[in-house]
């Protein structure tokens, strides 16, 4: 594990001595004169790059989801309780703690919850009554807000562990991070199917308030306007608003940053952290007066 070439790119790339800081500045000049001359890198890959060439500063305090907002269950809870839980929240894993959040026991999956069920012969699927759920419990990682997300990351895929807890230095719980968290610093917001895109859209004086995780292709069919023209070469790349944004600026924008399209749109960030952006104001040019 620790011999494979791709952990030993990154190693090079995010590393703190000297070779890693002659790598990083030679492909900070590669991205650049690619930006400036050369369409060889589409913008997307010019933002992933340096997405990558920034995570070695990321520490886990940056990318943690903070204690407010974890999930997590008692290990006394009962299995119906549970897997009732888990549809709701649509995770797979949850933190168990015993009695509060500052004593986390390890996490539980929801394959193993499933496991669990007994065929009847109706059919139908029942909980075994002698299960106990800290019989499933798996270990979970810990880390210090201070390690590096990169080092976190390469932690997680050695152990196979998919959740870390963020411990205090008074041994309290203060965040939580998942592979995907970190991960999505590189490539972006990772979004999937149980991901909920409600209320997209709406009217808001002479623009629109928008998720940024709607699809541009959804943009068009309600408002009628393209931000992709045909001869765009990197359309492919781009599916979201939120994508688009990061695209045409290099990187995460800031709350309250205004970018500016081709096209003469533009796109206030209503909301954002440091890893995605999450709502836009959309101001779209106004047509030319007729002749």
């Amino acid at each position: 594990m620790n011999d494979h070439p791709i952990r030993r790119l990154i190693q090079k790339i995010t590393g703190q001595d000297a070779e890693a800081a002659a790598i990083r500045e030679s492909l900070e000049e590669v991205i650049e004169e690619s930006e400036r001359e050369s369409p060889d890198l589409s913008a997307q890959e010019r933002v992933m790059l340096g997405n990558l060439l920034r995570l070695g500063e990321l520490k886990v305090a940056d990318v943690m989801v903070p204690r407010a907002e974890i999930l997590a269950v008692d290990e006394t809870i009962g299995l119906a309780e549970l897997l009732k839980l888990f549809r709701e929240v649509q995770h797979s894993r949850l933190p168990v703690f015993r009695d509060t959040l500052d004593d986390p026991t390890g996490l539980i999956h929801v394959k193993d919850v499933l496991g669990l069920l007994e065929a009847e012969p109706n059919g139908a699927y029942c909980l075994s009554p002698y299960a106990r759920i800290t019989a499933l419990r798996r270990p979970i990682l810990f880390a210090p807000p201070s390690m590096r997300a990169l080092d976190l990351l390469l932690k997680m895929q050695a152990s196979r562990t998919h959740l870390a807890l963020v411990i205090d230095e008074y041994g309290g719980t203060d965040g939580l991070v998942s592979i995907e968290d970190i991960i999505e610093q590189i490539v972006g917001d990772i979004a999937d199917e149980h991901d909920d895109v409600t209320a997209a859209l709406k009217l808001d004086g002479d623009g629109y308030i928008a998720d940024a995780r709607m699809d541009l292709d959804d943009f068009k069919t309600d408002t009628g306007h393209d931000f992709l023209v045909d001869d765009d070469e990197n359309a492919p790349d781009i599916d979201s608003l939120g994508g688009l944004v990061v695209s045409l600026l290099g990187r995460v924008p800031l709350r309250g940053e205004i970018v500016t399209h081709p096209d003469g749109s533009e796109f206030q960030v209503l909301e954002a952290d440091p890893r995605r952006v999450r709502q836009l104001r959309v101001t779209l040019p106004k047509p030319p007066n007729p002749a």
